[in-house]
């Protein structure tokens, strides 16, 4: 029994020491530079959802999948998971409270309604965000409702109306109702909202690319990061306006995840080993709100997804420095435990997220899964508390380290071993307790 045990260690470990080996050899920082330069270039014109950028982004990815040769997601033709969006776009409205006109500098209305014609006497309640109140919790519960809302914003909260105003008019479930935003104004005893809409629908897809497993093909663990970013001049998402420089390259917001899941995916594909069918997904219309790794979600039963390694942010030093990470929610699975396990030995450490105030578990692409069960985590070294390229036009490739890149996608590579092997599955999400 003794010598079953050191035989199956002795295994363990050179298994371990193999799949170290193909690791260094096939994802190296050279490699990964050259895809993140693709990725991160002008000429994809900061990769903004419904743009030529994007399409030329998706294109890039799926050459990379059929170059690694993954097979297509449930038999498609090709890699685009596509799918479309409602979008609306305001042609005109006019908005009068107790006999005052007031100016569309002061107003940002959501309705995916071609005509919208409210007054007090219809059915419409109004409500409130007061001095003091915290402004972004209070904004997305009116931003979110399914109810016809005038909402009255404190004046001290002007600072917020310009981004407020940029966000894009386009879900993938419009509602019958409106919802309208006016600042300044305190009361409406009377008011009348009129407003005209012209209503279309948008096409964009995902890329999604499968090595399937091998005993167990209905069991999937998947490797995700989204390819969109904010395009030119961020005129969405409120990030300051560089006119020396207005692409918004997005070169660690998202393309360091992007090409992550590329190399990920050469890595496996020449392996060729995987117990358990591997999905590899850029998502969308993570910038417009996780809009991507939502319909995706829908394409898979989540019981039959062991595990989801999303990928965001990881072209900077973590607060540890050089060869380590971060996996948000960490408490919610073993999942965390089971990569540091399969680390152990190694110079690479992941940590719990150090950032919780900050809910990245909930502000990225896991996050749709993760409330089905699946344990579904992102990965991430982001410092969210001093990041200066965050969402600015300087989040550009010369900001970020190559070598470091490529030693936190080996450690995703080697930790997910056993996960992909069949030999460890992370305890599921209490999806009960999430947000």
């Amino acid at each position: 029994m003794l010598k079953q045990i050191v035989l199956l260690s002795l295994s363990a470990g050179m298994l371990l020491t193999v799949h170290a080996q193909s690791a260094k050899s096939i994802i190296t920082a050279k490699q990964v530079k050259k895809i993140e330069k693709v990725l991160s270039a002008d000429d994809m014109q900061g990769r903004r959802t419904f743009t030529p950028g994007i399409d030329k982004a998706s294109a890039f990815i799926e050459a990379q999948f059929k170059k690694a040769g993954l097979q297509t997601f449930n038999g498609a033709a090709n890699y685009r998971q596509e799918f479309s969006m409602t979008q609306a776009e305001t042609q005109s409205s006019t908005i009068v409270i107790d006999g005052k006109p007031i100016p569309d500098s002061l107003t940002a209305i959501f309705s995916y309604q071609p005509s919208v014609n409210l007054t007090e006497k219809s059915d419409v309640e109004i409500v409130k965000i007061n001095a003091g109140d915290k402004f972004g919790p209070k904004f997305y519960e009116y931003y979110q409702s399914k109810k016809n809302l005038l909402v009255l914003v404190d004046s001290s909260f002007s600072n917020r109306l310009k981004n407020i105003q940029h966000i894009d008019k386009i879900t993938s479930s419009p509602g019958t109702n409106t919802v309208v935003f006016v600042f300044g104004t305190k009361e409406a005893a009377a008011f009348s909202v009129e407003c005209t809409n012209i209503i279309s629908k948008k096409s964009l897809n995902n890329v999604v690319g499968v090595l399937p497993g091998k005993s167990k093909p209905d069991e999937y663990v998947v490797f995700s990061g989204h390819y969109d970013h904010l395009g030119v001049g961020s005129p969405a998402e409120g990030a300051p306006h560089d006119e020396k420089d207005s692409i918004y390259n997005g070169a660690n917001d998202d393309a360091a995840g992007t090409t992550a899941v590329i190399m990920l995916a050469r890595y496996f594909a020449k392996l060729n080993n995987n117990e358990r069918t591997l999905v590899f997904a850029t998502f969308v219309a993570e910038e417009l709100g996780g809009f991507g790794s939502q319909y995706f979600s829908k394409q898979l039963a989540p019981e039959k997804v062991m595990a989801m390694f999303n990928i965001e942010m990881i072209g900077t030093e973590s607060k540890w420095g050089t060869k380590s990470a971060y996996i948000t929610g960490f408490e919610k699975s073993d999942m965390g435990k089971i990569l540091q396990e399969n680390l152990k030995g190694s110079s690479f450490n992941f940590y719990p997220d150090p950032y919780p105030e900050q809910q990245l578990f909930y502000r990225s692409d896991n996050a749709t899964l993760a409330r089905l069960g699946v344990p579904a985590h992102t990965i991430s070294t982001s410092k969210m508390d001093d990041e200066k390229n965050y969402h600015t036009a300087s989040d550009e490739i010369g900001t970020l380290d190559m070598k470091n890149m490529a030693e936190i996608i080996k450690a995703i590579a080697l930790s997910s071993a056993t996960i992909i092997s069949g030999k460890d599955t992370p305890s599921r999400v209490d999806a009960t307790q999430l947000k």
